[in-house]
């Protein structure tokens, strides 16, 4: 079976003909721009690709996060280090609000669910300098 690279907005007004789809890529973005934003996330996980990209200036928003569609219904896994210190229930929840919310906003499309990956914690030591504390074999 192919996996669905497009999804397609209903229109409803009469007047214009045509189609709108949406790439899973641009929604991957705009959740990972979401869960960028939320206070607390260090930074989502990206894969070997994209910390290269990321030398080179290259910055993919859509890294850490994966799309999946089922029968109409969107589903999303986000992957994340959050900053030591911060409450990770608290966190999460925020990153979903935020998700579902900007999702919502830009495109009309619902998410059926979402959840929350946090694959590390990153912590700053007074001298500067990051340790990061993961369990995720990715990395």
């Amino acid at each position: 079976m192919a996996e669905q690279k497009y999804v397609s907005l209903q229109q409803d007004s009469g007047k214009i003909n045509g189609n709108v789809e949406i790439s899973h890529q641009v929604i991957e973005i705009l959740l990972g721009i979401a869960t960028n934003q939320v206070e607390g996330v260090y930074e989502m996980r990206g894969t070997i690709s994209s910390r290269m990209d990321s030398l080179f200036g290259r910055i993919n928003h859509g890294k850490g996060v994966d799309v999946s569609f089922n029968d109409n219904q969107i589903s999303a896994d986000v992957y994340v280090y959050l900053e030591y210190g911060v409450s990770i229930p608290k966190v999460s929840l925020e990153i979903q609000k935020s998700a579902i919310e900007q999702l919502e906003f830009m495109t009309d499309l619902d998410l059926s669910e979402i959840n929350v990956h946090v694959v590390g914690l990153i912590a700053k030591k007074k001298t500067g300098e990051i340790e990061r504390v993961t369990t995720d074999k990715k990395e």
